[in-house]
């Protein structure tokens, strides 16, 4: 029996030790370029660019063959981000600035068939084979990709409701048709 233990433990030791100097030796230096593009990206690889995940997503902005805007779920605040860390001047208008979405699940017609939040790459949508679901909304990134799977239809986009912890000051509009006073 001690010497099952001690054999055991020496294996795991000269194992972990082979490990820590291959990590030493071996490693492969990243750009840290893509590093900080992929930090920037939502991180759930939910494919909606194109690419097999965000990792390759960010090596492609950097190198050129994608364009800054290839993300939906980051929308216009990480085609800014983006376009600051690369040093890009980037013309933000074709960039749309809609609200936030979230998945919504119309619970009359959900018929409980867990496709939805298989397709979830967040875990946003939780619930049981042959009950309703439901969406936790810190976690939907809204990629739409459980709307795209769902038979009953009976999942929606729609806007994050605005709480103290989403809440923006937007920009003053200017006053059309009112004179404008300057003070002096």
């Amino acid at each position: 029996m001690i010497e099952g233990i001690s054999t055991l433990t020496l294996l795991g030791f000269t194992l972990g030790t082979f490990l820590a100097l291959a990590a030493r030796f071996l490693k492969v230096e990243a750009d840290p370029i893509v590093e900080d593009i992929t930090g920037m990206l939502p991180g759930s690889n939910c494919g909606q660019c194109g690419f097999a995940g965000c990792g390759q997503a960010a090596e492609a902005v950097v190198d050129g063959s994608a364009s800054l805007d290839l993300c939906p779920p980051g929308g216009k605040g990480l085609v800014v981000n983006m376009a600051s860390r690369l040093g890009v001047d980037w013309d933000f208008s074709s960039v749309a600035n809609d609200a936030p979405m979230v998945a919504y699940i119309e619970e009359d017609t959900c018929i409980g068939c867990t496709r939805c939040f298989k397709a979830c790459p967040t875990d946003a949508v939780v619930g049981a084979p042959k009950q309703m679901h439901s969406v936790i909304n810190r976690a939907c990134n809204g990629c739409t990709l459980c709307v795209d799977v769902c038979p009953t239809e009976c999942l929606q986009m729609v806007e994050l409701e605005t709480t103290l912890d989403n809440w923006r000051w937007h920009k003053p509009r200017p006053m059309v048709g009112q004179p404008q006073t300057v003070l002096s």
